[in-house]
């Protein structure tokens, strides 16, 4: 059984907070190119000055822990940068990103992330104890500030067999743009491989059964949240993103076909996008804003 936080390990966890570490990276060519071939995009090939594409710098500032430093469910062993969080499962709740659009991150650039811990809090839900940290990454190039990006982590207990059932929610609206995603073992290996993801979720199928009590291979909330606004570069070729906020609501496996879909604002400046399953269910909500 998970082991409950209690106020001295909470106490602990909370000493994490306004940690910052910060992690230089060369704005490379190859994972553009190699993320527009796995989001079969026809774009032209990136070259010194070319654009970042927004989400894509998630291809950049990865972690590089050594094979020794992995833990059970592929990650790196908790303690680090990160405290180390008792609660086995981990996911990528959402994030609020904002763009500077007169200083783009660019191929070619020598660039920076500093991460900062804002924030540990705790709370006992339905299904269990819920633990949240906060993290703050600004990343910088020789202009100075190119993007500012919260990023919301969920650390939850185990599944247990009488653990309620997340009650669907239905998508916002009617859709302007609609595309349908297979979410096949290649693309998500892909995207795992693109951003060194060793987490388990992604490609162990018996892993995540057996162990994390899922039905199958959970699909990436940042693969989902780049799918969004990819759909959103599609239907407006030349759009510029100045903002985009998004949030995980239920979980997409590969057992079936998804789709993400876009409905732009009566003045086109806000585009609403989501993600929904199978059975028509919301499973990630996001709003992008646009320059």
């Amino acid at each position: 059984m998970t082991p409950s936080l209690d106020a001295a390990a909470l106490a602990h966890l909370q000493s994490w907070q306004g940690q910052s570490e910060t992690t230089p990276d060369t704005l490379t060519a190859a994972p553009v190119r190699a993320l527009s071939a796995t989001l079969d995009r026809d774009d032209a090939a990136p070259v010194p000055g070319t654009e970042v594409p927004p989400l894509w710098h998630w291809l950049y500032f990865l972690p590089h822990a050594r094979q020794s430093e992995i833990g059970p469910d592929g990650h790196a062993r908790r303690g680090g940068f990160l405290p180390p969080v008792p609660l086995p499962r981990r996911m990528w709740a959402g994030g609020r990103l904002r763009w500077d659009a007169g200083n783009p991150l660019q191929v070619g650039q020598e660039a920076q992330r500093v991460s900062t811990i804002q924030s540990v809090k705790h709370k006992a839900g339905r299904s269990g104890e819920l633990l949240f940290v906060l993290v703050e990454h600004r990343f910088l190039n020789a202009n100075g500030l190119a993007l500012t990006e919260e990023h919301d982590i969920v650390y939850r207990a185990a599944v247990q067999p009488n653990d309620p059932v997340p009650q669907p929610q239905q998508p916002p609206a009617q859709a302007a743009w609609s595309r349908t995603i297979v979410p096949d073992d290649v693309l998500l290996f892909r995207y795992s491989a693109l951003t060194f993801n060793g987490h388990r979720i992604h490609y162990d199928r018996q892993y995540v059964t057996q162990v994390e009590g899922y039905p199958g291979l959970i699909v990436h909330g940042p693969l989902i949240a780049t799918l969004l606004l990819d759909l959103l570069r599609r239907s407006l070729p030349g759009a510029r993103v100045a903002a985009f906020d998004f949030k995980a609501v239920r979980p997409t496996f590969d057992l079936h076909p998804f789709s993400v879909h876009g409905q732009p604002s009566a003045d086109g400046k806000t585009i609403a996008l989501w993600a929904q399953d199978h059975e028509g269910f919301l499973t990630m909500q996001a709003t992008a804003t646009l320059a």
